[in-house]
Formats: C-alpha cells, sequence, structure tokens
C-alpha cells in the first residue's frame, strides 16, 4: 500500500500519528494548562475511495474558569437550553453569516419529515461528484444508477457531511434540488428563522447564510424529531457500496470524542465561512445547545468552552408551580384571588436565586367581575440583567357580591326607599 493511502472498509491510523498524538497529549498536561481538556481524540477519518487524515484535534483548550462567560475567537455565538430554549449566552448572535454544512442540519430534518428511512433511493446524475472534482469536497462516492437507502444517505449527510448525499436526498425529496431549497426556506419561515435564506441542500455553494440564534431553533426542531439525535450521534457507520466494499465513515465532530456528554450535532467549513460547529450536550438531565460561527482556528474549543459555562456556572430552579396560590387582583371594579397557570423553570445564574424578583402585571382591559378560569395577570421573574421568564395567573376565585346586612347604614336606607317607591309604583300601575 503506497504511504498516504488508506485500504477502503477500514481506519487505519500510522504509528507515527499515534506517536505525534500522544507526544502532543503528553506535552499539553505537562505544560500545566489547567484549561486544557484532554481525551481520547478521534482517529483519523476514512474519506471513500481512499481515505485520507482529517485534521481533527486531539485536545481542547478551555479557561479554567468555567463560572465566567468565555472569550471566544468565534465572530458569532450563542449557548441555549436545549429543552426551554432559554438564552444562556449570546454574542452577536443575529448577525447573518456564512454557514457551509452546517446547513446539512436542515436536510437532514426535512429527510425526516418526509420519508421513511427504509425507502431507496437511486441516484441521479446531479448527485454524483466526478472523482476528479472530490479533492477538497466530502462525498461518498455515489454513482449514477446506485440505489442506497435514506438512512445511509442520511448517515452520510450528518456524519462524514457528504454532499452528493444531500443532492440524492434532495431530488428522491422533492424531485430536484430547487423544489428542495424552496422548501428549506419554506420550513426555516415556519420556524421563524428570520436571518436565514438557504440556496443549496448541502452549504457547497456557499451562499447560503443564517445567524446562530436561528441555528439554535433549527437545532432544536431537529433533535425533537425522531431519529435525528440518534443519528447525530452516531461516531462510525459502515455503509455499502454498489461494487461490495463497504464504505466506513466517521462522524466529523470531533467532540464527540474530546466532550463528556457530548451529543451531536454538525460541523462546516468554507474559507468565508469559517470554522463553524453546532454542538449539543447532555449532563445530569441538562441538555445545552452551543453555535459556533466563523472561528478562525478551532470552533470546537470554543463550542466546548460554551458548554462548560453553561454545566458550571447555572443552575436550574423552579420558581413557581402549575396551580399555586398567587395572592389578590385589584381590577377596575373589585379583587380577586389568582393562581399560575403553568410551571416556571429556568436555568439561572449560581448564586442569584435569592435575588430573583416576582412582579404581578395586570393585564390591560381586565375587567370585574371576570369568571372563574378566565386569565386576569401575568406574573414575571427577573433577576439583575435577565428576564427569568412569565407564568399566566387566572382567577381561582370571585368573592360574591355584598349582601345588603353589610352594606352602611347609608346604603340600607336608600335602599329601602328604593324598595317602597318600586312597591307603590307597582301597586299603581297594577
Amino acid at each position: 500500500m503506497k504511504p498516504g493511502r488508506v485500504k477502503p472498509g477500514r481506519v487505519w491510523m500510522s504509528r507515527t500519528t499515534l506517536v505525534v498524538s500522544l507526544a502532543v497529549a503528553v506535552m499539553m498536561a505537562l505544560s500545566g494548562w489547567a484549561g486544557a481538556q484532554l481525551a481520547a481524540g478521534p482517529p483519523p477519518t476514512p474519506v471513500p475511495p481512499d481515505g485520507s487524515l482529517s485534521p481533527f484535534p486531539q485536545v481542547l483548550h478551555t479557561p479554567a474558569d468555567a463560572l465566567s462567560p468565555p472569550d471566544l475567537s468565534a465572530a458569532s455565538a450563542i449557548l441555549i437550553d436545549q429543552d426551554s430554549g432559554q438564552v444562556l449566552l449570546a454574542e452577536d448572535a443575529d448577525s447573518a453569516r456564512a454557514i457551509a454544512s452546517i446547513t446539512k442540519i436542515m436536510t437532514g430534518l426535512l429527510v425526516l419529515e418526509r420519508t421513511d428511512l427504509n425507502e431507496v433511493v437511486t441516484v441521479t446524475a446531479d448527485a454524483v461528484i466526478a472523482e476528479d472534482d472530490r479533492p477538497g469536497i466530502s462525498a461518498l462516492g455515489l454513482r449514477e444508477g446506485e440505489q442506497i437507502s435514506v438512512r445511509d444517505l442520511l448517515y452520510a449527510l450528518l456524519l462524514q457531511s457528504a454532499n452528493d448525499a444531500a443532492v440524492a436526498l434532495a431530488d428522491h425529496v422533492d424531485g430536484s434540488v430547487g423544489r428542495f431549497v424552496k422548501r428549506m426556506n419554506a420550513r426555516a419561515l415556519r420556524l421563524g428563522m428570520s436571518h436565514t435564506r438557504f440556496y443549496s441542500p448541502n452549504g457547497l455553494d456557499d451562499r447560503g447564510y443564517s445567524s446562530a440564534r436561528d441555528l439554535a431553533i433549527l437545532t432544536r426542531a431537529a433533535m425533537s424529531t425522531a431519529g435525528f439525535s440518534s443519528v447525530a450521534a452516531t461516531r462510525f457507520r459502515t455503509i455499502p457500496g454498489p461494487d461490495g466494499i463497504d464504505r466506513e465513515i466517521q462522524n466529523r465532530d470531533a467532540l464527540l470524542w474530546l466532550y463528556p456528554g457530548a451529543t451531536g450535532v454538525k460541523t462546516g467549513f468554507t474559507s468565508r465561512a469559517g470554522y463553524c460547529v453546532v454542538a449539543t450536550a447532555e449532563r445530569d438531565g441538562r441538555r445545552l445547545v452551543a453555535v459556533v460561527l466563523g472561528a478562525p482556528n478551532d470552533a470546537f474549543s470554543d463550542a466546548a468552552a460554551l458548554l462548560n459555562h453553561g454545566f458550571s456556572a447555572f443552575t436550574r430552579h423552579t420558581f413557581v408551580r402549575v396551580g399555586e396560590p398567587a395572592g389578590v387582583v385589584t381590577l377596575a371594579g373589585g379583587s380577586v384571588a389568582v393562581e399560575t397557570a403553568g410551571d416556571l423553570e429556568a436555568l439561572v445564574p449560581t448564586g442569584a436565586v435569592d435575588a430573583a424578583r416576582l412582579q404581578i402585571v395586570v393585564r390591560v382591559g381586565a375587567a370585574y367581575p371576570p369568571a372563574p378560569g378566565e386569565r386576569v395577570a401575568v406574573l414575571k421573574v427577573t433577576i439583575p440583567g435577565l428576564t427569568v421568564g412569565r407564568v399566566p395567573l387566572v382567577v381561582s376565585s370571585v368573592p360574591p357580591p355584598p349582601s345588603i346586612e353589610d352594606a352602611p347604614w347609608w346604603e340600607r336606607a336608600v335602599g329601602a326607599v328604593a324598595d317602597a317607591l318600586t312597591s307603590a309604583f307597582r301597586a299603581v300601575s297594577g
């Protein structure tokens, strides 16, 4: 076997590569840099048909102090709670930026929404990337007329970032790339991704753009779609080839090897987009999403620093539960007792729970007497510099109108005179 070439169907790491990787790890450990996270890094990535050594990092560089917001090299970033969507940290999160292969998250989402993974795709000519064009382009090496399952193409799309797989899937879903791209943009609008535009199913054209916040929204939708998370968290996959030789693919998300609790999702790079990654991780039942766009060198370390900050600097706290009494609200005409109509649980900076402030805001137009269960106000919870959330307040009970015996003497006298006049009028008129 010639130097620099890898036999198809197997993952190889030369002795030189192994020694260099171990030497780097030892040097980092001896350097005493507390911010370095050491773990078994990803092996060289096999790229069909011949393979290549992918320049993945073997160590993450993160600040030793995870309680403070990290200084990032990336141009744009955001950190959110995956379950609630609560934003924990944002830096220029609404700027539209090139996103390269991060585009494939939307492609994967639509494939899962529109197909069955067992469907068989017949590869068309426009999905094939000529062998002469493959250097520098990630491709599975699809051939015209090849039949391959949606499932295998989805793995190639999200693990290996195969550009030909993206086109084959787009053709299968909508009959053409153009129609599929229209579907991508329509789905983005429905998700509320207001700073996003797609021009291809793979990002290879480098015209598409999005923002860190929009990609966090997209990632939440994708990770909640059945089948997506299991694919995104897969490290290796064997895909049958048309000539009987298996294609061995490997996930390009180095965090799956380097970051404890990492669960995906997607990497991207072009000279225009820079290094990009959408990273998810789970620890102790908490799930976070970090989006890093436009890093000059190492998007993985920026993402790891964000995730460390989220797991270390925030604690989950329950402020109210549904059905809890919330006091009395004064409306125009009277007062009513209210209770919470939902739970409010959020991540808050460690030590800031005692500084939380609960404020009742009466709904404009709420009049007395309201019906039981009617929403008349909102409970707003804030801590310094952050609105934690809001919970509707509904009427739990409405006091009955006061009886005549409880009224002042002059009201009783006026009432008696009114009753007498009414009786007299009825007698005369009757």
